[in-house]
């Protein structure tokens, strides 16, 4: 057993899973990560099952240090430095944090959010399920709140085992498909409009909504309808026109008409989108969305088989200045280190 102290961490930092199911008739929201595919990634490079609990990290730096026992960690997700003291730490590779250790994680560059995983999964008592925070419900372990300086999470000690790394995919610009619906009949023409219009995510999204910016989406009824349920994904259009994409931590049903809603599939996607940047929206059919929802799984299913092995080469320095790695050379200005093996020619 093993203990991972967090040093420093940003606002947007906490432990979660696939989430919790099963219990959205009583109002529990799933939570879970924002990023499956990242959160699957890290977890994958530690050894652990594809969705065990790790550390969502937010955009900002954080650093963690190990105690008691040496722990693998690896990290996925949005691209960012990774030091473990003063060596660098590929994304997308595990590796050895041995005790007292530091790893310094950067600002995210490209992207929102990373899942640092451990080997063996982050420990704690499951609540409906799940360890993943909603800080909101009070739910989630080892503490039902975002992480913060001086928490120590429990983990558990490295195996002996091979490092691995996965080569990243390359990234994509494509559009974010949607379903239209299910109350897309509410807006008119106004789904042309949402449908050709540029985007951009505003910076007071959350983890429960993300707030879009862009053109004005009119409904043609009001903006009230009688509460009904939702999805992760679901895009609600208020009465001020700027959809609203509801995320993990949403609630369960809503007031709002429904234009659209985002496929499971490039989800992980759209929340790696910094606030700011232009996107658009593609919308596609249910069969469409039901197989890209099979590519999906069967890309996570195959994160395993994509793995390769990591060669770890320690240099001993200090064994290098004392040892003739030249071999049998010798030096041109030195008639001393000349070495002549060959029989001397006849001279006429």
């Amino acid at each position: 057993m093993s203990r991972l102290l967090v040093a420093n961490v940003g606002p947007a930092t906490s432990v979660q899973d696939a989430g919790r199911f099963g219990a959205q008739r009583y109002g529990l929201t799933p939570s879970g990560a924002m990023d499956r595919l990242a959160l699957a990634t890290a977890n994958t490079l530690a050894g652990n099952a594809p969705f065990a609990a790790a550390i969502e990290l937010g955009p900002f730096p954080a650093t963690f240090t190990s105690q008691d026992d040496a722990i693998r960690i690896a990290a996925a997700g949005a691209a960012r430095s990774i030091r473990i003291d003063d060596r660098v730490l590929p994304l997308n590779q595990s590796a050895l944090l041995m005790p007292g250790e530091r790893l310094v994680i950067g600002a995210a560059r490209d992207g929102v959010f990373s899942y640092l995983a451990v080997e063996g999964g982050i420990l704690g008592e499951a609540a409906f399920g799940s360890l993943s925070v909603n800080a909101r419900a009070g739910l989630g372990a080892p503490v039902p709140r975002p992480l913060q300086s001086g928490d120590h999470l429990d983990v558990r000690a490295a195996t002996e085992r091979p490092e691995h790394a996965l080569p990243a995919l390359p990234p994509s610009s494509d559009p974010i498909r949607v379903v239209l619906g299910p109350q897309d009949d509410e807006f008119g023409d106004a789904v042309k409009i949402f449908l050709d219009g540029t985007w951009t995510i505003s910076a007071t999204s959350d983890r429960m909504g993300y707030r879009l910016e862009g053109p004005v989406i009119h409904h043609q009824h009001g903006h009230n309808i009688v509460s009904d349920g939702t999805v992760n994904g679901s895009i609600q259009v208020p009465g001020s026109g700027q959809p609203i994409v509801l995320m993990p931590d949403r609630g369960t049903s809503g007031g709002y008409p429904k234009i659209a809603t985002v496929v499971g599939a490039d989800l992980g996607r759209f929340a790696q989108l910094p606030p700011g940047r232009p996107f658009r929206f593609q919308a596609v059919s249910v069969n469409e969305a039901r197989r890209a929802a099979i590519a999906f799984a069967a890309l996570m299913q195959d994160l395993p088989a994509r793995m390769v092995d990591v060669a770890n080469v320690e240099l001993n320095i200090a064994a290098l200045q004392t040892a003739n790695i030249a071999g049998s050379a010798v030096s041109a200005v030195d008639a001393r280190t000349w070495q002549n093996d060959f029989p001397q020619e006849q001279q006429p």
